[in-house]
């Protein structure tokens, strides 16, 4: 069967915060085929962070866990999904107010989502509790 894609990549990764850096190079790596500016490079790599952590943080409470993380390619944009099987988020909306964070005794900032949304062109949360979250990032890589 033909992918509607140009290119994918599937990663599945344990939710350990030293797996974060494995994930946002991994992701850069498949990225650099469409030739991204460094800045593109750099926004691509911080919303992957923030996406893993918040699944290693938030969806697992720094247990075991699996993060998958999907890369698709089509044109000149990138899909980003990463997703969890942990607790799910209760409200999106109020995760996603700037500052809003549950874990504030682990000096979180709560801009988890906001910087996803700065750093990305599209950004889309489902959630269902006790089943897991996944993330949805677009980015339009530029024509140079």
């Amino acid at each position: 069967m033909k992918s509607k894609y140009d290119n994918e990549m599937k990663l599945e990764i344990l939710s350990k915060s030293n797996n974060e850096a494995f994930a946002r190079v991994s992701v850069a790596a498949f990225v650099s085929s469409l030739d991204p500016t460094i800045e593109e490079i750099a926004d691509i790599k911080t919303a992957v962070s923030e996406a893993v952590t918040n699944c290693i943080i938030h969806g697992y409470e720094g247990g075991e866990g699996t993060i998958t993380i999907n890369c698709m390619t089509q044109d000149r944009t990138v899909i980003i999904e990463i997703s969890d099987t942990g607790k799910g988020i209760e409200n999106i909306d109020i995760a996603k107010e700037p500052l809003y964070t549950t874990k504030a005794e682990l000096e979180r900032s709560g801009m988890g989502f906001t910087i996803m949304e700065s750093f990305m062109d599209e950004l889309k949360v489902e959630s269902i509790l006790g089943l897991g979250t996944k993330i949805t990032m677009v980015k339009k890589i530029k024509e140079i």
